[in-house]
């Protein structure tokens, strides 16, 4: 029987704040108010996994009269199917931000302040409404490595490399409310969030309790659900929307439930738990879900562990991956240095309201797959998704099936598949001490046993925190990780995002004489082609233990489960087994190891750096622009007169035609600039040193290098000229091939549209805005995919442009669109609506028509409001500029 409105309480009806008393001197009987909503609604509200009692909670104390009883009637009403179309809004408490997403948004802000001033508007109305915090983690290199000042000389580096763009950011921190820049140094983005700045439980500053619920501009932003903390990636145009005010609305979520069982064996890791979960999730088609763990095995995974697996939610295509509650997140809080009352005033809360974990509990989900924890066992993911499992002695096999025969000599020793980048790096992994403990202790076996990693492998060890480098010393386990070559090269994201520095000189002369095919391992979660590096198209992800033994063996291409790491200098085989840790050894560590007090004073002692603190920056309510800048410009679609809708009935050229698994990677490359490189000569022709042009992120802030960028891939191919050069294009009236912004301004001269047509998994990867914004600086109106990421589906709405989703069973390659076809799109702004079938045509160069509908991939009836001003940027100036001109 359908029961749509369990629960559903009069409208209008205030809400009843029930008191939590905490006794104790501590609290001294410190009396609190929260939303009781086991008392609201009964037993239908236990059925709801705990990701949608936190929307539910969310709804009732941010929304209103029929509004706010709609969106409980829709939650509730989900419980019938596992599913639902409605949709709700969602108001998170904070946002957050890294250096590489937040400089384009703040170079968004500063432009649309510049055009409020040109109405006649006072520029310094305009600030964000919620606190947003940003951290400078994106933009550290390993240059510097194997060496005891490693950390400092990357540091210094990339202060050299990017003050201008710092200069800025500590602008925008002055002139915008509510802006807080975490310097370089204080950690990855997702490590600060967890050890910093996640409550887990608010108190509004008068007693009232809620959930800590956020948004992030980095599809990893997930990993705080593994403390409890529900919060998710988005792009940074759907995140400018939160910030000044917007809810973000989202349609009710399908609900993954993960069953977990067992415990993991003596040996697995968490890394290996989070790419069996990666693989599993992918295998069933999971895309944009939440997906929350449930059922006994939850309890014998550490917050730590379960953060590892949370993180990887965009490679397992999940918008989260959500853990609860329990006495294991308590635990973690005070292993951070909460304090007590906190600790305890999130007990009583959660299991009060019913957001505590019950490892007995079986919600309703919309499916449900279970994973045996005792089963898991260790694994690599690659050599090119992360979804692609593998025990960790497959490797040999996979290199060996690749069948690549060298075509010259090399330096003698070094095999046809070296180690070239061996990285313990990414938030994913280094954020749990245990797994770096691990590392510490092979490094030492290792060490003991008389082993060096050979010189052609590029060692690094990039931990999120700067706690790492305490407890790692207070172990005794620093020296042993630096014998081994594993040195602290800085506390940033590096070679996960790209940032891995240049390749080591015998790598370099091998690859030139085609002698070998290098791979790169690493603690990372992605290994996509030309992510690790540009020249480097094979990669294995893998736990940071794992990571320092192939660094050890310096061959890819080798068995561990039965041939030796290395032979000593006494002639004596050392395998892998002799140098595993042992799980008690890891935990003897951590008790060693392992101080509250760590956190607070190395985050504080980094964000005081002198450095950072001595750049310079203005004190106006406008940032001054510089023309001659090659970092910073003033970008032509934040202003009032650029937002025009794409929609409408036009016929266009295809622009590009690509294939599936285009990531924005591939839309709008991070890692370094090319010296020969189309985009190099452009920045070279206005003064830049060709030898020194850092990498695509730290350009973000100007969007003529970025539109040059755009599709700027090795590895992307355009099946309109598949052998064209790179970012290259055919230009159909003229059958000219030339550079992609090239032809689009060609296109947009003769005012003739253009659309992009692509395969399955459109934008996956990062969740950069530029991967969009790109593309609406070449005039593309509409793309045509087989499936969508979701953030960068999102993205796409944000800059006005139309995501179209192809017919079951079309593809580029069956509709095999050459230059000189045409195709015909009837979008009318008047009459688009969520999941709208649109008609297109596809009229061939030799005269034939051929008919198909898509479908608008449009959610909600916010995205349908997006596209009909033109994107985030017009429908912000809209709003702000609205008071001043309402009589």
């Amino acid at each position: 029987m359908e029961n749509t409105n369990a629960g559903l309480r009069p409208a209008f009806q205030p809400l009843p704040q029930t008191v939590l008393t905490l006794d104790g001197d501590a609290f001294k009987d410190a009396r609190y108010t929260f939303i009781d909503l086991p008392t609201l609604f009964g037993a239908d509200y236990f059925r709801l996994p705990v990701v949608l009692r936190l929307l539910l909670e969310n709804a009732m104390r941010n929304m209103q009269g029929d509004e706010r009883d709609a969106a409980v009637a829709a939650l509730f009403a989900w419980l019938n199917h596992g599913t639902s179309d409605a949709e709700i809004a969602f108001q998170p408490g904070r946002v957050l931000m890294h250096d590489t997403t937040s400089t384009p948004a703040l170079v968004d802000i500063a432009a649309m302040r510049d055009a409020l001033a040109e109405a006649g508007m006072d520029p310094a109305v305009l600030n964000p409404v919620l606190p947003v915090d940003v951290s400078v983690d994106h933009s550290l290199a390993v240059e510097a490595y194997a060496q005891p000042d490693a950390a400092t000389l990357n540091l210094d580096l990339e202060l050299r490399r990017n003050a201008e763009r710092y200069r800025f950011l500590r602008w925008a921190s002055k002139a915008l409310s509510n802006v807080r820049i975490h310097p370089p140094g204080t950690g990855i983005m997702h490590t600060i969030n967890l050890e910093q700045l996640a409550t887990v439980v608010c108190d509004d500053g008068n007693g009232a309790l809620h959930p800590d619920m956020m948004i992030g501009t980095d599809s990893h932003t997930p990993m705080i659900n593994g403390i409890g903390v529900l919060g998710w990636g988005v792009g940074g145009l759907e995140a400018q929307t939160v910030m000044f005010g917007m809810p973000t609305l989202l349609r009710i979520p399908d609900v993954i439930g993960v069953r977990l069982t067992g415990a993991l064996a003596p040996g697995v890791t968490a890394t290996d738990l989070a790419l069996t979960v990666t693989q599993r999730l992918r295998a069933i088609g999971v895309s944009g879900e939440f997906v929350e763990f449930f059922g006994p095995g939850v309890s014998t995974l550490s917050a730590g562990s379960r953060c590892v697996v949370a993180n990887m939610a965009p490679e397992y295509g999940a918008t989260t991956g959500y853990f609860p509650i329990d006495g294991e997140t308590l635990a973690y809080l005070r292993q951070t240095g909460r304090s007590e009352s906190h600790i305890a005033r999130i007990g009583a809360y959660a299991k009060r309201i019913g957001i505590a974990l019950d490892p007995d509990a079986s919600p309703r989900y919309t499916r449900v797959i279970e994973i045996a924890l005792d089963q898991v066992r260790m694994h690599v993911a690659g050599p090119k998704r992360p979804q692609d499992l593998h025990p960790y002695a497959d490797t040999k096999a996979i290199l060996a099936a690749l069948n690549f025969t060298p075509a010259g000599q090399s330096t003698p020793g070094l095999p046809r598949h070296p180690v070239a980048i061996a990285a313990i790096t990414s938030c994913t992994n280094t954020s749990d001490p245990r797994l770096l403990m691990a590392a510490g202790l092979l490094a030492r076996k290792a060490r003991q046993a008389g082993l060096r990693v050979p010189a052609w492998v590029k060692t690094s060890l990039g931990p999120g925190s700067p706690a790492a480098a305490g407890y790692l010393a207070r172990a005794g386990l620093l020296e042993d990780l630096a014998a081994v070559g594993f040195d602290i090269v800085g506390y940033g994201c590096t070679t996960c995002i790209g940032n891995s520095g240049p390749l080591p000189a015998p790598v370099r002369a091998a690859m030139e004489a085609g002698a070998i095919h290098p791979v790169a391992v690493l603690s990372g979660n992605r290994n996509f082609t030309g992510r690790i590096h540009p020249d480097l198209d094979l990669g294995f992800l893998m736990s940071p233990p794992l990571v320092i033994a192939f660094a050890l063996a310096g061959d890819a291409e080798r068995d561990l489960s039965h041939e030796p790491v290395q032979i000593n200098a006494g002639g004596q085989p050392v395998y892998l087994r002799d140098l595993w840790p042992d799980d008690a050894d890891i935990t003897a560590a951590l008790a060693q190891g392992l101080q509250p007090g760590d956190f607070r004073a190395a985050f504080k002692i980094a964000s005081a750096n002198p450095a950072w603190q001595a750049l310079q920056s203005p004190d106006t309510p406008r940032f001054p622009w510089d023309p001659a800048s090659t970092a910073l410009r003033r970008p032509p679609f934040a202003s009032t007169d650029a937002g025009s809708s794409q929609l409408g009935h036009y016929v266009a050229h295809p622009l590009l035609v690509l294939g599936d698994d285009v990531t924005t990677d591939h839309l709008s490359p991070a890692s370094a600039i090319a010296p020969d490189s189309l985009i190099a000569d452009f920045l070279v022709a206005r003064g830049d040193d060709r030898n020194d042009l850092n990498v695509f992120a730290s350009r973000r802030g100007n969007w003529e290098v970025m539109m040059r960028a755009a599709f700027y891939s090795k590895s992307l191919k355009n099946l309109l000229c598949p052998d064209a050069p790179v970012g290259h294009t055919r230009h159909a009236p003229s059958g000219r091939v030339e550079p992609i912004w090239e032809a689009a301004e060609h296109y947009r001269q003769d005012a003739q549209p253009v659309v992009l047509l692509a395969g399955a998994r459109f934008g996956t990867g990062s969740s950069r805005d530029w991967a969009a914004k790109g593309q609406r600086l070449l005039g593309i109106r509409a793309v045509l995919a087989v499936s969508f990421e979701r953030i960068h589906r999102s993205n796409l709405i944000g800059m006005g442009i139309l995501p179209l989703r192809l017919p079951e069973g079309v593809t580029p390659d069956t509709l095999n669109v050459q230059s000189g076809d045409r195709i015909e799109i009837d979008a009318p702004a008047a009459t688009m609506a969520p999941r709208l079938p649109v008609a297109v045509r596809i009229l061939r160069a030799q005269g034939t028509v051929e008919t198909l509908q898509a479908t608008a991939a449009v959610e909600t009836q916010l995205e349908v409001r997006l596209l009909r001003m033109g994107g985030v940027i017009p429908a912000i100036l809209s709003d702000t500029l609205r008071p001043a001109t309402t009589p």
